[in-house]
């Protein structure tokens, strides 16, 4: 990969599972017209040279998809299996028309289970003519997900964190690590992520919750792990951006739909 490689990151959703403005809600932030507190559900999309890779395909997928121009889709990185997070698994079925071979999807071991017992018309023996062709990879150990012209490779290092009690995925590429429903980080992956750049990390609201960071833990999570650029994402309705963003620490920011950030250094 060339030297001057960078990697670029759009944040496709920062919201919740409700997605902001909630359904019913008439709170000040579901009725404000600040675009930044309109939040879909939670997804990235990373470029490195040419290369595609989707963190997480959610049931806004479609409408990020066409917000940010996604015309390929070389891999798709999973966080975990909740809803929020899997959902539009139908609406990848464009990224399938012009290619011969299957999609790879990644994950962690234990959401892979879950995939496949969910969508059994797509990863089961009988699978549905018509259903999107991903072809699913435990993802519990570093790997590589090479372009579609056989040049580009991208090391990706899966970061095994904890989201209540339950296992998911954050992602580091190169620089950028990306850790959403988490409210724990093991010492294991606190070293992976030594020397990250830019890192994308839950911080559901203020209220405690028992399976997502508070703002108040993940500035302290931010701090410890100290990257240069840190945002925040799975943001509730009780985060009006303007307000919450004022009031972080420098270094630590709100993120929002359709933001999109370069990240310095090429994966290696």
């Amino acid at each position: 990969m060339p030297p001057e490689s960078k990697l670029r990151v759009t944040l496709l959703g920062t919201g919740t599972s409700t997605g902001v403005p909630v359904v019913g809600c008439t709170c000040a932030v579901c009725t404000s017209d600040d675009p930044r507190n309109r939040r879909l559900r939670c997804a990235a999309w990373v470029e490195v040279d040419g290369l595609s890779l989707l963190i997480d395909a959610g049931p806004d997928i479609r409408r990020q998809a066409l917000a940010a121009g996604i015309r390929r889709i070389d891999a798709i990185l999973y966080t975990h299996y909740h809803y929020d997070h899997v959902a539009g698994i139908d609406d990848l079925r464009p990224f399938c028309f012009d290619r011969p071979d299957a999609i790879p999807a990644y994950a962690h071991p234990e959401t892979l289970t879950i995939l496949e017992h969910l969508f059994g018309y797509v990863f089961g023996d009988e699978r549905y003519p018509s259903a999107p062709r991903l072809a699913l990879h435990e993802a519990s150990a570093p790997f590589v997900v090479t372009g579609r012209n056989g040049h580009t490779r991208v090391p990706v290092t899966p970061l095994e964190v904890w989201h209540g009690d339950m296992r998911v995925n954050g992602y580091r590429v190169g620089g950028f690590a990306y850790v959403t429903d988490v409210n724990h980080i093991p010492d294991d992956a606190l070293r992976l992520l030594e020397g990250v750049d830019t890192l994308v990390l839950d911080a559901l609201r203020h209220e405690p919750h028992p399976t997502h960071y508070t703002v108040e833990e993940a500035i302290n999570v931010a701090r410890a792990i100290g990257a240069r650029r840190t945002y925040f994402t799975h943001l509730t309705h009780s985060m009006d951006h303007a307000v919450e963003d004022a009031r972080l620490p420098d270094g630590i920011s709100l993120g929002y739909d359709g933001l999109s950030f370069s990240v310095p250094g090429a994966p290696a």
